[in-house]
């Protein structure tokens, strides 16, 4: 328990045997919970988050989104106050997540992202990059926000993820909570924290042509969707940043 807040961590994991154990020892203390979902994995990635103290929630359904909704659902019988999410391949600084946490624990935000700062030139592909730049380059002219990232490490009030009524299954996952985060009034925050490429194994998206097209597709159709079937007026003005 931080500040009185009962803490979860919720960790989508396929085929994440190699890079768990190094991510699950990074932990900060502070939370007090950590779910991995281990969708559909084909190697040892249940045991390796079990013998290294996680709980394991199981979703043979594929899909990033599909795992963090099944991660959330694992928690509403004891809801937390916070949950946070991170990718389970050691590419998040994870001994600092207690940095995007902090804010909200004290009562000074709602939902806080890490803004990834690239410490090795393989840690965001050349795709990558691309298309977080279009991302947010088209929620800036929708909405009038200026995320820097739409980066996968984040925390948010349990309420406040209630509200979003999040449904994506897949790619659209973290550019649909932080659409949903600005039409709800929420106060965003974004921190700068060290990406680096994954510690072990290969990924299963940004690395793969067909991933990345995959990914972007998704994400571009989550937008417009945002855009244009929910319309909302810009917000006029910027929830508190950090920079």
């Amino acid at each position: 328990m931080y500040c009185g807040k009962i803490i979860a961590l919720i960790l989508p994991a396929r085929n994440e045997a190699l890079a768990l154990p190094h991510v699950l020892n990074s932990i900060p203390s502070e939370i007090d919970y950590v779910i991995v979902v281990d969708n559909g994995s084909t190697d040892t990635t249940s045991e390796v988050a079990k013998d290294n103290g996680a709980l394991v929630v199981s979703e043979q359904r594929p899909g990033y989104g599909q795992a963090c909704l099944s991660g959330i659902d694992s928690l509403r019988e004891i809801p937390p106050d916070i949950v946070a999410f991170a990718d389970a391949d050691g590419s998040d600084d994870i001994s600092r997540l207690y940095e995007l946490i902090t804010p909200i624990a004290q009562g000074e935000a709602d939902f806080v992202i890490e803004k990834r700062i690239p410490v090795e030139t393989q840690a965001l592909s050349h795709q990558q990059r691309f298309g977080n730049w279009l991302a947010v380059s088209l929620i800036r002219l929708f909405w009038g926000y200026s995320f820097g990232d739409l980066g996968p490490m984040r925390a948010i009030r349990w309420n406040s993820l209630s509200a979003l009524s999040m449904t994506d299954q897949n790619f659209g996952w973290t550019v649909e909570m932080q659409i949903r985060a600005l039409k709800t009034g929420l106060r965003i925050r974004e921190y700068p924290l060290p990406y680096r490429k994954r510690a072990a194994g290969r990924s299963k998206v940004s690395r793969t042509l067909r991933g990345s097209v995959k990914a972007g597709v998704k994400i571009l159709w989550v937008i417009f969707r945002e855009a244009f079937v929910d319309k909302k007026p810009r917000i006029e003005k910027q929830p508190t940043r950090v920079i």
